[in-house]
């Protein structure tokens, strides 16, 4: 069986990370890289990943530039949060036959956001006999999928809340400066207004995602506006020093109501200086189901794990655009990739 092959589609950060771990992974040849940065564009990607050596891939400024030249089973797709940002992206890969995984937290259930678009996908997709999934860590696991099976063993379900409280010091600096760390309270406030922060998005797709799964019929989903998480004492990262009375980070929730109650709850904390990390989920119901992991899954590392160990499960699965929801039960895929893939 031929090794699976990948694209990757945007090099930063997050996609930097993934490639270099898919450039490790057994049983995957990372074929193509397309990025549109261009201090990326046209240098090997071992280079533009910080390798001592290159891959013999060169990083192209266009997509179809890059399919036409390579054939890939699956592309790995990490550019931006919103869908109406990355449709024409996704398209394009869609239609020259590559299944898409994205990081796009929109793309995870984008039919409480933009359905318009996610109808479009989904029918482009059927066309093409492909499959396209937005997930990562949150969206994508710890505050819907994972919440969704614990809802298994119920008879009865009242209420859903998850929680997920963060360290912002142990995570890269490019999120640290995302939820305002360092900032005066009035700058804080200033960048909300001007939407240069924007809080976690995903929350209101995760409730979504998490009430279709239930077949619970939301009267609406509210998501509240990110609220500063003030410093009491001075606390740092390694890159980022607050003071006391500066924003640490910040915190958001979002909630489902049903009937004028609240029946899903999400809460999302992530503030440098946080004492105790976690993810917890509390179904109040029958029975009643308390779930804690501690310290919280970490945020980078989880990502690249739940887009890699997907790609399976993606290329497995029947055409169209689908969701957690509608994949098996998520799982590592730890050995040779070709194990866990019916056909390549």
């Amino acid at each position: 069986m031929e090794k699976v092959k990948v694209l990757a589609y945007g090099v930063g950060v997050v996609g930097g990370y993934i490639a270099k771990y898919l450039l490790e992974k057994e049983g995957v040849q990372v074929v193509g890289a397309v990025d549109v940065a261009k201090d990326k564009v046209g240098k090997d990607l071992g280079e533009v990943l910080g390798l001592k050596k290159k891959v013999g891939v060169t990083v192209s400024g266009n997509i179809d530039s890059a399919l036409s030249t390579v054939k890939a089973d699956i592309a790995v797709h990490t550019t931006s949060s919103y869908l109406e940002d990355t449709f024409a992206q996704i398209a394009s890969i869609i239609e020259h036959g590559v299944n898409v995984i994205s990081t796009c937290e929109e793309l995870s259930y984008p039919y409480v956001s933009e359905p318009k678009l996610a109808k479009k996908l989904d029918a482009l997709a059927k066309k093409h006999d492909v499959t396209v999934l937005g997930t990562g860590i949150n969206p994508g696991f710890l505050m819907d999928a994972l919440v969704i099976t614990l809802t298994a063993p119920c008879q009865k379900i009242e209420k859903i809340e998850a929680i997920r409280v963060m360290n912002a010091a142990t995570r890269r600096l490019p999120f640290q400066k995302k939820i305002g760390a360092g900032l005066s309270v009035q700058e804080f406030t200033r960048r909300i207004e001007k939407k240069q922060i924007t809080g976690h998005v995903g929350l209101a797709q995760s409730i979504a995602m998490i009430a279709d799964s239930l077949a619970w019929r939301l009267d609406k989903v509210v998501v509240q506006p990110a609220e500063a998480v003030i410093a009491k004492k001075p606390v740092e990262s390694k890159d980022i020093r607050v003071s006391a009375g500066k924003v640490a980070g910040l915190r958001q929730k979002a909630k489902g109501i049903a009937k004028d109650k609240e029946v899903i709850v999400l809460d999302f904390r992530a503030y440098i200086g946080a004492e105790e990390e976690y993810d917890e989920v509390t179904i109040k119901g029958v029975p009643e189901i308390r779930q804690r992991i501690s310290p919280c899954v970490h945020g980078d590392l989880g990502t690249v794990a739940m887009i890699v160990n997907s790609i399976p499960k993606v290329i497995n699965a029947p055409a169209g655009l689908v969701t957690m929801k509608d994949l098996p039960v998520p799982s590592a895929a730890l050995e040779d990739m070709r194990k866990y893939v019916k056909t390549v």
